[in-house]
């Protein structure tokens, strides 16, 4: 099938394989009757979809057994409530501050504790990183959290911050929503990882939660049940109706990415895919990327033309070129090229022939 190349930021392009198996099985999941969605979440052909996706999900991101994968609601951006409202305990959390989604966590957080801006990349406007050597850190935080790949400026951590070297005992919390299985993930330097599924993981509905165990039992009162860490591991994230179909999904993703050969095989894919694009803006007279080298996204690639006259007429061809959902967020303009794991090398190839190709028709 010769679908277009979908570069949305997400919800984001599914791996097709999954797309045709998710289509044959709709009706009828392995001769149960059912198709996934009618399916009771206590009943045993789900429990056997949760319990495989959840092997899988751990097996390929190397979580450690003193960690509780949880499936959860809510997105990225409840998770900007509920980790406060399980972490905190009221008193002060350090916030990182390199793009939109760490500073929506830093206010969102600010109503449950207070939320303490311990470095920001605003005056750059978050083209880089701040130094964790720079950072300045509360004397006692709660957490201190980062976004480890932030979505619409592009800026991505390729090695996570250690906070014991920065004589700091808190648990780091990272959001990790846009790079999630792209990856390895050093967890020993991790106290909490979440993210939401509609990126690299499955269809939007599913959150992921990765938690330290002795991280489990500090909820503020006033937390919802159903949001309570502990709560949902004690029950296997089935202490309320969990989203089901996006956990099968996510569950076939995750058997598709063993194919990829791991997370080892996908990074080398996606360090391909990011070189191949960074390297065709960069030459270019006509585009450019402002985020600085060490820390530009393997996912997220904006781009900006020194003509912004021209950006209607480049959407208009890279549609024409069946290359969609290129352009940037609202917020900061130009193009973004997100190339999460399922889209293939032969999707950025096709982008960099039109970027070029483009580019001589308006030299």
């Amino acid at each position: 099938m010769n679908r277009p190349y979908n570069f949305s930021a997400g919800p984001a392009a599914m791996p097709e394989e999954v797309l045709q198996e998710a289509a044959a099985e709709m009706l009828d999941w392995h001769g149960s009757g059912m198709g996934v969605m009618e399916m009771s979440h206590r009943g045993k052909e789900f429990g056997q979809i949760a319990q495989e996706a959840e092997a899988d999900l751990r097996d390929l991101l190397a979580v450690p057994d003193h960690f509780k994968l949880l499936f959860m609601q809510g997105g990225g951006l409840a998770e900007n409530a509920i980790v406060p409202l399980n972490l905190s305990r009221g008193e002060t959390a350090d916030f990182v501050v390199t793009g939109s989604w760490s500073q929506k966590s830093a206010q969102e957080a600010q109503r449950y504790c207070t939320a303490h801006v311990a470095a920001t990349a605003q005056n750059t406007g978050f083209t880089t990183l701040v130094e964790p050597k720079d950072w300045l850190l509360s004397a006692k935080p709660a957490y201190v959290h980062i976004c480890s790949n932030e979505t619409i400026h592009g800026v991505e951590y390729h090695t996570l911050p250690d906070l014991q070297a920065l004589g700091c005992d808190a648990p780091l919390v990272i959001d990790f929503s846009s790079h999630v299985a792209s990856r390895p993930v050093d967890w020993t330097r991790v106290g909490l990882a979440f993210g939401g599924a509609q990126k690299n993981l499955g269809p939007a509905g599913l959150t992921l939660v990765v938690v330290r165990d002795d991280l489990l039992d500090r909820a503020l009162p006033i937390c919802p049940s159903a949001f309570n860490f502990k709560t949902v591991a004690d029950n296997q994230s089935m202490f309320n109706t969990p989203p089901t179909y996006s956990i099968y999904i996510a569950g076939l993703v995750f058997k598709w990415l063993k194919r990829q050969g791991g997370i080892a095989g996908i990074e080398a894919q996606n360090k391909a895919k990011a070189e191949l694009l960074y390297q065709a803006i960069d030459d270019s007279a006509l585009y450019f990327n402002p985020v600085e080298k060490h820390c530009r996204s393997r996912m997220n690639v904006p781009f900006f033309l020194r003509d912004d006259s021209l950006n209607e007429a480049f959407l208009a061809g890279a549609r024409s070129r069946h290359l969609l959902q290129l352009k940037g967020h609202k917020s900061v303009g130009g193009m973004r090229a997100s190339i999460y794991n399922a889209l293939p090398l032969e999707g950025v190839q096709a982008l960099v022939s039109y970027l070029r190709d483009f580019e001589a028709q308006h030299a």
